[in-house]
């Protein structure tokens, strides 16, 4: 069972993906509006595949019940190292709360792991985002080309015990 809460006088369920999530989550990533332009050489090609729904702590938020809604977006938590891998909310629901309440999300999962923080590399454009869910700067991811050829800031994530 999921988690819920309303938004915007809507119903969402955060829940843990599964392998058939996968198209779904692909289609969120590459289709993000913060990827156009310049930025579309690093989710092209992307994959989010049912491997790395086994591998890892994904969880999407969904508008209404939880197995037949539409996806709103998703994150990805990596334990070791501690990282908030993927973040994506579809363009659609931006501005409704939803990256806040994966974050919020992301931070109980990490706590109840035992971790005392999650770092994160940020695409440029969503570095205020961090900042106003309360990511600390920590510095600078250099250039990875050809796929990244900019140079991303780093955040970290402070979780304090319960």
């Amino acid at each position: 069972m999921g988690s819920r809460t309303s938004r915007g006088g809507r119903t969402v369920t955060v829940r843990r993906a599964v392998a058939r999530d996968a198209k779904r989550l692909t289609r969120l990533v590459r289709g993000s509006g913060a990827y156009a332009g310049m930025y579309a050489a690093a989710v092209a090609g992307y994959r989010v595949g049912p491997d790395y729904i086994e591998a890892h702590r994904v969880f999407v938020a969904v508008d209404g019940d939880e197995q037949g809604g539409r996806v709103l977006g998703f994150y990805s938590l990596v334990l070791d190292p501690p990282e908030l891998d993927l973040l994506f909310v579809a363009d659609e629901a931006q501005g409704r709360g939803i990256g806040r309440l994966l974050v919020e999300h992301m931070k109980s999962q990490a706590r109840a792991a035992g971790l005392d923080h999650v770092a994160v590399v940020s695409h440029p454009p969503a570095e205020d985002f961090y900042h106003r869910v309360g990511a600390v700067r920590t510095g600078t991811a250099p250039a990875n080309p050809p796929a990244v050829p900019w140079d991303r800031p780093a955040f970290e994530f402070r979780i304090p015990s319960p």
